[in-house]
């Protein structure tokens, strides 16, 4: 049985806040130290915080779970994850605002906060990894919006 930490079984979808970490390597990913998914390969990230913006969430989790600095780029998608329980109530249930970033090319993350690991990796690995469809889907969605911003 897992300890509750405020966010099994909650009276109301919790608000996060996902960032994908787009550049030359690739994407910035870490791996999930705590659930829902502990373990899984996924985007830093976390809670949004009573009175922090977006932006500011995004920053914040970036830095304790990567140790990066970046510069928010915008808004890629809104996803909801709700996962139920066995018997039918809902366990979790997160409302993800995800964010694409930059940082500098030369910055290598170091894991820390929530984070089990942290890495650079590559938009040809990604089919290597057993990411969850949708931030599979969210990361190619960034990626494009990173490279549509780039001047010609």
């Amino acid at each position: 049985m897992t300890q509750n930490t405020g966010r099994e079984f909650p009276p109301r979808p919790i608000v996060g806040v996902g960032v994908v970490i787009v550049g030359e390597k690739g994407v910035v990913l870490i791996k999930r130290g705590k659930p829902p998914r502990a373990g899984s390969w996924s985007l830093p990230g976390g809670a949004q915080k009573l009175g922090e913006t977006v932006h500011a969430a995004a920053l914040r989790e970036i830095e304790e779970e990567t140790g990066l600095e970046a510069t928010i780029g915008g808004l890629v998608d809104v996803v909801d994850s709700i996962t139920p329980a066995p018997d039918g109530r809902i366990e979790y249930h997160y409302t993800l605002v995800d964010v694409w970033a930059t940082v500098d090319q030369d910055a290598e993350p170091r894991f820390g906060g929530d984070a089990a690991d942290a890495c650079w990796v590559g938009m040809d690995k990604l089919a290597d990894l057993n990411l969850w469809s949708e931030t599979r889907r969210i990361i190619e969605m960034a990626h494009a919006m990173w490279r549509e911003s780039r001047p010609t």
